[in-house]
């Protein structure tokens, strides 16, 4: 379907079709409610969620009692269910978190520490000679060993999703874009499309991803001071030219603003490296510059010293719904409910970003506690 060619009321307008928008439509529908996903693009998940490295993450660095620490370690636990219970293709091929210097030591002690108060209580610290006993290839003076990190292949996942909505009884509407939402306090929201199509729901949940912020702005009835501003982080990605000679997953220590050039595997094996941070204005910039290869290659040798000349290619990018600027600490996701804004049946989830993907199926049920207007738990 490509149009919306109905304006009925409908129980729930979700907007957006990545994995979070699709993971929020699932709960919603599964609850009973009539939802609708409305999608710009032609195909779901052709954003955020399609650009990562669509590593299922442990939990380790997050802030304590943050949402992006409590919704990852309990989003971690429900995605391996539901993968193994859906049959989307998943592997837990756990990773190596490396310190390529004696002065990085201290930061693996703190790192294991923070992940403990996260509940992730199954980080081994290793020597340098226990971590290159596992991985070979591998340069490192210590290391911390995450059993419970792993990949997924993210577009399975949100078929799988969408396939569950639909089997009950909701639907995904694609190349629909969304122009701006009347709120009531009292009634039905209308959305308008910008067709000119008005759908009248009871519940509207922007998960818009990185076009979240602007979208708020359009809503009527929302008061301006609850929309933080947008920053945008590009993420390139470098693929590897034949074989890696890893097994797991091998992170540097996080970066300010991401986790560091990385080195993560897809199923079939194949390495790629990335993403590093660079902050850009627009939103649509998915060029890869060749010009940036040089400072993988020299950021990946601190921990692959072997890494051939000319083995690295421009792969792709992505960027970071962000909602705090370069020289700010990370903002935690942000899932806005009546309990903040007074509007009843509105959900604006902000920020986020990695783990989203991870948390997607934490989040819906945040989403629910929040359209209930109770606080969320995790």
């Amino acid at each position: 379907m490509s149009t919306v060619s109905t304006a009925e009321p409908v129980d729930a307008v979700v907007i957006g079709a990545g994995v979070v928008g699709l993971a929020v439509a699932r709960a919603l529908a599964l609850s009973g409610r009539e939802v609708w996903v409305l999608e710009s693009e032609a195909n779901i998940g052709s954003g955020v969620s399609a650009r990562n490295s669509e590593v299922i993450h442990a939990g380790i660095y997050y802030p304590q009692g943050s949402l992006k620490a409590r919704l990852c370690v309990q989003g971690k636990q429900m995605l391996y269910a539901y993968c193994a219970e859906r049959g989307v293709a998943h592997g837990r091929c756990a990773k190596l978190l490396v310190a390529t210097s004696l002065a990085q030591m201290p930061e693996l002690a703190q790192v294991q520490a923070r992940a403990l108060a996260n509940g992730v209580d199954d980080l081994q610290l290793l020597s340098a000679a226990e971590a290159t006993a596992l991985e070979p290839a591998l340069h490192c003076h210590g290391a911390l060993l995450s059993p419970s990190t792993g990949i997924v292949d993210s577009h399975g996942l949100m078929l799988a999703l969408q396939g569950d909505l639909e089997n009950a009884g909701s639907q995904v509407v694609l190349n629909t874009m969304v122009d701006r939402v009347a709120l009531s306090p009292t009634s039905r929201h209308q959305v308008w499309t910008q067709d000119g199509t008005c759908l009248a729901a009871r519940i509207v949940v922007n998960a818009a991803g990185l076009s979240a912020p602007s979208l708020a702005r359009r809503f009527e009835g929302l008061a301006a001071h609850h929309v933080p501003q947008e920053f945008f982080a590009k993420g390139n990605y470098f693929s590897l030219a034949g074989k890696a000679p890893f097994q797991r997953l091998i992170y540097p220590l996080p970066e300010p603003g991401g986790l560091g050039v990385h080195l993560t595997l897809d199923l079939a094996g194949q390495a790629k490296f990335g993403p590093d941070v660079q902050w850009v204005q627009d939103a649509s910039d998915y060029q890869v510059d060749p010009a940036r290869c040089a400072a993988f290659y020299a950021e990946v040798r601190k921990y692959w010293p072997a890494l051939p000349d000319g083995a690295l290619q421009a792969g792709y990018a992505g960027i970071r719904p962000k909602i705090s600027g370069p020289n700010d600490v990370a903002a935690d996701f942000v899932i806005q409910g009546p309990v903040t804004h007074g509007v009843p049946g509105l959900v604006n989830l902000l920020g986020i970003e990695s783990p989203g993907l991870t948390s997607s199926l934490a989040i819906a049920q945040c989403v629910e506690s929040a359209l209930a207007q109770a606080a969320c738990i995790a």
